[in-house]
């Protein structure tokens, strides 16, 4: 008998505290299934973006492909309203500026750069649109905005196109010196081939053969666009 009073006043005791506590603990299953509900509806309306972030960027890649500047750039122009916090807009902005780039309109090239640069969604297209305004601001006779441009960060795994580029803008200033010490560390510290190293040494030989020349007349400035 002690035993069954024992368990009953167990029970009636676990009773009670559901009484008291039972409307907090709905409360709190409720609130844990409305913000799991809410996460997978959050889940897939950024995958649903996403799907159509890429296909108007696909769209925008096949319009310039074709040669159709005037739907490409539309479709740029939709990336950057619709979806602008996806790293696709910035995707778009680069892809414009190189064709800005090819159109010889090298300021237009450097603002759309600019703006992935300082708001890249995507740190690794913000250093690549910094490595790309450096190339840009060389063609435009800016070579030291180009060499500040490369030094206000560290590029990390983009340090060797970044020795190239910085290379390329003392070569512009005439600073030959400082032009083969850059591309002699271009050629050193390239981990895996990003670089033409057979057009690096070429640079390099000629360089080092003619140390006293400073004339930048004879090395054309290379493109902005690519790597």
């Amino acid at each position: 008998m002690e035993s069954y009073l024992d368990e009953r006043e167990r029970w009636e005791a676990l009773l009670g505290w559901l009484r008291e506590n039972g409307l907090s603990i709905l409360a709190g299953v409720a609130l844990a299934a409305v913000a799991f509900g809410g996460y997978r509806w959050w889940q897939g309306h950024r995958d649903q973006r996403d799907l159509n972030a890429s296909a108007l960027y696909a769209q925008m890649e096949n319009a310039f492909g074709r040669g159709d500047e005037v739907s490409a750039f539309a479709a740029a122009g939709e990336l950057e309203r619709t979806y602008g916090s996806t790293p696709y807009a910035d995707q778009a902005r680069l892809a414009s500026a190189g064709v800005f780039v090819q159109d010889g309109e090298l300021g237009r090239a450097a603002g759309e750069l600019r703006v992935v640069m300082l708001h890249p969604h995507d740190p690794i297209l913000g250093l690549i649109a910094r490595l790309r305004l450096a190339r840009v601001q060389i063609a435009q006779h800016r070579a030291k905005e180009a060499l500040a441009t490369l030094d206000a960060v560290k590029p990390g795994a983009f340090a060797t196109r970044y020795d190239v580029v910085r290379g390329d803008a003392y070569y512009a200033l005439g600073e030959r010196a400082a032009a083969l010490a850059q591309y002699r560390l271009a050629r050193a510290t390239d981990p895996g081939g990003e670089t033409d190293k057979h057009l690096l040494s070429l640079e390099i030989s000629d360089l080092a053969a003619n140390p006293s020349q400073i004339s930048s007349a004879a090395k054309p400035v290379p493109p902005p666009a690519g790597k």
